[in-house]
């Protein structure tokens, strides 16, 4: 049988601070410290006492049975639903930290007496009978370490986006919650009677909890939870061995990549944006939106920095899921995002029964981005699947047919290049013609050239080659332009206008022009003029649907990061990364956006744009490997 008595020494820190000891106490309001845990099917936020306040079942979108998060009502209120709590009664002090390279969480709660408790989180994930275990389950287990605390366990599980609380029966050891879109089974070795009732009572002997599909748990509950857990921890160690690290800045990347590997939904290879709804961008400025869903951009992203780390079962599995939705578009035509079951219809509502993070609705069900025109999205599905063309560590290499399927996405990059769009932005009342969506077309022409050498189709090559030029062309007539002051010219953020976004760093990363570029240094330094508020970027500063930007865009903080090291300013980006490193949640994380006069973390979380920038503004800074060897 495993030992299970890990102590605080065994088991790694997060971040250098993550296992002081804090003051322990019942958030009235919630804060976005939160640690995820997950198996890619199912995953949860477990706040800083250990509390479940958020997680969905069964898949990444579904109803949130734990949704205590967004419900406007701190998590010690008595009416409080959609939590699972493990409450020390007279609670002194709480420290927490995922176990060494690992999704295992560990919170250790003590009493004013000085008995502590340990609670270990995590969803099962491991190989068995040679296949990979992964189900829409959870496991918990509560373990005496030191003295006998008096606990209460309140596991209230709620309906219908917060409107009730699940309806229950129960056996002699297992308790039935009838959720929205499930049934979920609680099978544990702790009194029912005590779950059902919340009653206070002494902790003596270690508690297992399985909640999971309605079925028999067909082993001792104790020792098969014990055993899940094992297996998961060394999984998750054998999957950051795995990965190809920078020399410097390793915790980091491994918590970000940990972080990405949660955020993707394996049964279909799509990744979400992020795990939850509607936690918004600025205090009280309604900019909530539904970030459970795969976007095309993001995924890209999130691909990328994950193939730079070797970590191909991703890239992979999200080839399969593009080929998956490429089939179903018409003439090409493809949307910004998609369900994680392929849907291409993502309406969008209000949860009326759950009043917002912090109270500040509303709280958003589906995201009416699926209606918008987004170009930009034509280069990331060629550009996410041209490796497949070049990589001989793919199980399944491009193939003549894979092209031909490209082609129809270039095809409709190449006839909708100089066409307005909502941006990557998202805007929803106004459309320009945005350069990042024109560049990410030539892009994609310009990479289904390589891809037709590759394998051969020289008369192919030249058209895509052709159709690039054209597009290069265009874009420099028509996105460039003298501002008084600059030393050269400069790329305005849509076509013949003044005006610069964020994205225009990403010129560079795309291959469309070099570092030495004139021109470059001329868009960086009116970029920075326009955008940067001390160590954060916005997006854009000028109004849009909801007003001006109030918070620093993180993802666009990392991109200034990469453009201040292409311009010979190292010194200066790294000093920019370790700030952004110190802005992270003790999980190592980051959401959507910062606050840049407060440094609050604001929008979803875990956020996969923030957790990119991590991995690649540390793998462009770090000292390489021959530094120590």
């Amino acid at each position: 049988m495993p030992d299970m008595t890990a102590s605080a020494a065994e088991v790694a820190p997060v971040t250098a601070d993550a296992t002081q000891t804090v003051l322990a106490q019942h958030w009235q309001t919630h804060s976005l410290n939160l640690s995820p845990i997950g198996n890619c099917m199912v995953s949860a936020l477990i706040d800083s006492n250990g509390t479940w306040v958020w997680g969905c079942v069964p898949r990444f979108d579904s109803d949130p049975a734990f949704c205590n998060l967004v419900s406007g009502v701190g998590t010690s209120d008595p009416q409080a639903l959609g939590l699972w709590a493990i409450d020390v009664l007279d609670l002194a002090h709480v420290r927490q930290s995922y176990g060494r390279n690992s999704a295992v969480l560990h919170t250790w709660l003590t009493d004013t007496h000085g008995a502590e408790v340990e609670v270990i989180d995590f969803c099962p994930r491991f190989k068995r009978n040679d296949r990979l275990y992964s189900p829409v389950s959870f496991c918990r287990i509560v373990r005496p370490v030191k003295g006998a605390a008096r606990i209460r366990i309140r596991l209230r599980p709620a309906c219908n986006y917060g409107e009730s609380e699940a309806q229950t029966t129960s056996g002699s050891n297992h308790i039935r919650y009838y959720c929205s879109e499930a049934i979920l089974r609680l099978s544990t070795n702790c009194a029912v009677s005590h779950v059902l009732e919340e009653r206070e009572f002494r902790l003596e002997e270690e508690l297992a909890f399985f909640l999971g599909p309605d079925e028999s748990f067909s082993v001792d509950i104790r020792t098969g939870v014990r055993d899940m857990y094992e297996k998961t921890d060394l999984h998750w160690r054998e999957w950051v061995r795995g990965l190809a690290l920078p020399m410097e800045y390793q915790e980091a990347v491994i918590r970000a990549a940990i972080g990405l590997k949660l955020c993707v939904y394996e049964e279909t290879g799509a990744i979400v944006a992020a795990m939850t709804t509607s936690i918004p961008e600025a205090p009280g400025s309604q900019r909530n939106w539904d970030y459970r869903y795969c976007w095309i951009r993001d995924a890209y992203y999130v691909v990328e920095a994950l193939t730079r780390l070797g970590a191909m079962q991703t890239l992979e599995n999200y080839l399969k899921y593009l080929r998956n939705i490429v089939d179903r578009a018409v003439n090409g035509k493809m949307q910004p995002v998609y369900g994680i079951g392929y849907e291409s219809i993502l309406t969008e509502s209000i949860a009326e029964h759950l009043k917002g993070y912090r109270g500040m609705g509303p709280v958003r069900v589906g995201n009416l981005a699926y209606v918008q025109h987004q170009h930009d999205v034509y280069g990331q599905i060629i550009l996410s699947s041209v490796q497949a063309f070049f990589d001989h560590r793919l199980l399944r290499p491009g193939t003549v047919a894979d092209f031909e399927q490209l082609e129809k996405i270039g095809e409709k990059a190449f006839e909708v290049f100089d066409q307005p769009d909502a941006g990557l932005w998202e805007f929803r009342t106004f459309a320009k013609v945005h350069t990042y969506s024109a560049v990410m077309c030539w892009a994609a022409c310009d990479r289904l050239e390589n891809a037709a050498l590759i394998l051969g189709l020289t008369d192919r090559a030249e058209v895509w080659k052709a159709r690039a030029a054209t597009i290069k062309s265009t874009i420099d007539s028509r996105a460039l332009f003298v501002r008084d002051g600059a030393e050269d010219n400069l790329y305005s953020s849509a076509f013949d206008v003044d005006e610069v976004d964020a994205s225009l760093l990403q010129m560079i990363d795309l291959r469309y022009i070099s570092k030495d570029d004139p021109r470059f240094l001329s868009t960086l330094n009116a970029v920075e003029k326009m955008l940067r508020r001390g160590p954060h970027m916005l997006r854009y500063a000028l109004p849009d649907d909801f007003g001006e930007p109030e918070t620093a865009f993180n993802f666009c903080t990392f991109w200034l990061i990469e453009a201040l090291h292409y311009a010979g300013r190292t010194d200066e980006a790294r000093e920019l990364f370790e700030g952004m490193l110190n802005q992270r949640t003790p999980s190592g994380l980051l959401s959507e956006d910062t606050s840049f006069h407060d440094g609050t973390l604001w929008g979803n979380f875990p956020q996969t744009y923030s957790l990119v920038g991590i991995i690649n503004c540390a793998v462009l800074l770090s000292r390489p490997w021959k530094d120590i060897r």
